[in-house]
């Protein structure tokens, strides 16, 4: 076991999880294996960040959550503000205040016979918030990206944007770039154009210029979605458009986005060794100017 794991194992064995209302030590936190999440991967999350005692985009975050239910068709049971005080209540109990993040998973709930028939779940929705102190990742160490066989799919298949828990997809091309050493996977979607990796959203820069994904099959990230928006505010040209893996390897930068990591640098790409040409200008200037927005809240 690595220093940072035991690190982080420690400081998170006596955390207690939000479970229907409940609060409950990590080692009691338990579901019925009947429940849907955990049979089917029938339901949707999200991740939020605990920054000086506030959460990093609240609003933005559970209006993506709630989409999500509509769009599967899951009764929470709650509102909005329910969820709210949920996670207030839950970062009180453990004493967090800064350098945290929860996870807030939905599912269905627990079903009477183990079958993928919405109408078996009995009593309503399952939800669970883990809530866990984490290393303040704003400057993450470089990763490197490995190109994966697994495509993103198309909406008629699973559309991509939505943050459901039938994620297999993504485990798999996580396998396959930890397989080729790499850090994360870099995927590409089913026109062959590069898309995503298979957790973060992915940037390049040329020449001053910052490209991302047309967006169409890839998560609509919210830390993506504040890099385009800094971008704009800040005369930075930014694209989403399609580019492919040649553009990729001859980039200046590149560096992938997401609620825990923000923006982090990527130094190497299938064996190929991101140049550097710019000494990470506009990434670095993404970083701070990032920074600068969670601090102003």
């Amino acid at each position: 076991m690595s220093k940072e794991l035991h690190s982080h194992i420690e400081k998170n064995k006596d955390v207690l999880i939000y479970v229907n209302g409940e609060l409950l030590h990590k080692n009691d936190a338990k579901i019925s294996v009947f429940d849907s999440g955990f049979m089917m991967g029938d339901g949707v999350w999200e991740g939020i960040r605990l920054v000086n005692n506030r959460w990093l985009f609240i609003d933005e975050h559970l209006e993506r959550l709630f989409e999500g239910a509509k769009a599967i068709d899951l009764e929470i049971g709650l509102t909005i503000e329910d969820i709210k005080i949920a996670l207030e209540n839950t970062r009180s109990a453990n004493n967090m205040t800064d350098n945290a993040h929860a996870r807030l998973m939905l599912t269905r709930g627990v079903k009477s016979k183990p079958f993928q028939k919405p109408s078996y779940s009995m009593n309503g929705s399952t939800i669970v918030i883990i809530m866990e102190h984490s290393d303040d990742s704003l400057n993450n160490n470089p990763i490197s990206l490995a190109t994966v066989p697994q495509v993103r799919g198309t909406p008629m298949m699973q559309d991509p944007k939505l943050n459901s828990h039938s994620k297999l997809n993504c485990i798999l091309a996580c396998i396959q770039a930890e397989k080729a050493g790499a850090d994360e996977a870099l995927m590409l979607d089913p026109l062959g154009f590069v898309n995503t990796t298979n957790s973060c959203n992915f940037f390049i820069v040329k020449k001053g210029e910052v490209w991302t994904s047309t967006g169409d099959y890839c998560m609509n990230g919210i830390t993506r979605k504040k890099v385009i928006s800094i971008c704009k505010n800040n005369k930075i040209p930014i694209f989403k458009k399609n580019f492919s893996l040649v553009d990729v390897y001859s980039a200046d930068e590149s560096f992938v986005t997401g609620t825990l990591g923000s923006i982090t640098s990527v130094s190497e790409i299938d064996g190929r060794k991101i140049e550097d040409k710019s000494k990470h200008k506009i990434t670095e200037k993404l970083q701070s100017l990032y920074l600068q927005l969670i601090k102003n809240g």
